[in-house]
């Protein structure tokens, strides 16, 4: 797989000059870039607004000090180095820093390129954990991306993790069908050991489309190998400013995902990140209405996704706006589900706001 990584890989088209490189690669021992050739082809570097060079070349507004490198209060989670365990029946293990693009938007800046503090370092005590929580019924394989690790730590994984036999199924988060489709495609070992891992316990495949534009006839092809797995695949999307928020884009997004069988699951809310939150966080009213006209183009099937934050407290589903003004949420998932689970609540919100700093 050919990267572009520095500054100078992209200079020539961007046209920068050796001050913009300077100064690029010093943001860059900040927050690293990443760009596989193959999403690298998918910009159109005639187009300042295109979204595909939004989500993956940086620019000077990450360095933007606002927001946190934790917004859903993962530190508070984490039970062994690798492993979070937020809500009761879902563990969630961090298998790697490294992803095949490290998008602009990434929720996990803190980590993703650079550090390898919170990922698994003790499989023998993650899968003890695992198998003396009951409650657990199934277990995220991320990171990074999960689909970047060897095919030999993917099959060390799901040889432990089918034997427990209160997990009803595993997913794997990766976005390797949307950035790196190849990963899939050019190694029929992979596809060959999740279908037999398949046999013994689900498995699924959570990914993240974000634009149409991500949906090639490469990215199909993934999708038609996973399928041919039996490995459902699941799509996430994040609402970002100046990528999908238009209710016709994401509209045509959702309606492209289910016309290659990938399933709308969620769209999320845009978190706080720092170097993220002042240029892609859309706020919540106006991306209600979006999202609601976006739904509106959609068949059954499409309608069935939720709009949700991933928020310390939970996954907090954002329902709607009540004659009042304010909005209304429910949990959809609750850190503490004697408190929360399944609440409803409403909150007054300023035009503006794009994230909920207090809850009522």
């Amino acid at each position: 797989m050919k990267t572009y990584e520095i500054a100078e890989d992209i200079a020539k088209d961007l046209n920068l000059c050796e001050q913009g490189i300077e100064e690029m690669n010093k943001l860059l021992e900040e927050f690293p870039m990443r760009i596989p050739d193959y999403y690298y082809s998918l910009i159109n570097f005639d187009d300042l607004d295109d979204p595909i060079m939004k989500m993956s070349i940086p620019t000077k507004m990450e360095w933007d000090p606002n927001g946190s490198f934790d917004t859903s209060g993962e530190m508070y989670n984490t039970k062994i180095s690798g492993l979070q365990h937020k809500y009761r029946q879902t563990a969630m293990i961090l298998t790697t820093n490294q992803c095949a693009m490290y998008c602009r938007h990434c929720f996990r800046k803190r980590l993703v390129g650079l550090s390898s503090e919170e990922i698994a370092k003790h499989l023998d005590a993650i899968f003890s954990y695992i198998e003396e929580h009951k409650e657990v019924s199934n277990v995220l394989i991320s990171g990074g991306d999960a689909f970047m690790n060897s095919n030999e730590t993917i099959e060390r994984y799901l040889k432990r993790l089918t034997a427990i036999e209160h997990l009803d199924f595993i997913r794997f988060a990766t976005r390797t069908p949307v950035t790196y489709p190849q990963r899939i495609t050019n190694d029929p070992e992979l596809i060959e050991l999740l279908r037999e891992y398949n046999e013994k316990k689900p498995l699924m495949v959570v990914t993240q489309f974000n634009h149409p534009k991500e949906i090639t006839e490469e990215a199909k092809a993934a999708i038609d190998a996973l399928s041919e797995g039996n490995i459902p695949v699941k799509n996430q999307t994040v609402l970002l400013a100046g990528v999908n928020d238009d209710p016709d884009v994401l509209g045509d997004l959702l309606a492209k995902l289910t016309s290659i069988g990938v399933f709308p699951y969620y769209v999320f809310q845009c978190r706080p990140v720092t170097g993220v939150k002042s240029h892609f966080q859309v706020p919540i009213k106006r991306g209600l209405k979006i999202v609601e006209g976006a739904k509106k183009l959609q068949n059954g099937i499409g309608k069935s996704f939720r709009y949700c934050m991933s928020h310390p407290t939970g996954k907090i589903e954002i329902l709607g706006q009540a004659p009042s003004g304010e909005m209304l949420f429910k949990y959809h998932e609750a850190k503490d589900p004697d408190k929360d689970n399944g609440r409803i609540f409403s909150q007054e919100l300023s035009d503006s706001q794009a994230w909920l700093d207090e809850i009522s």
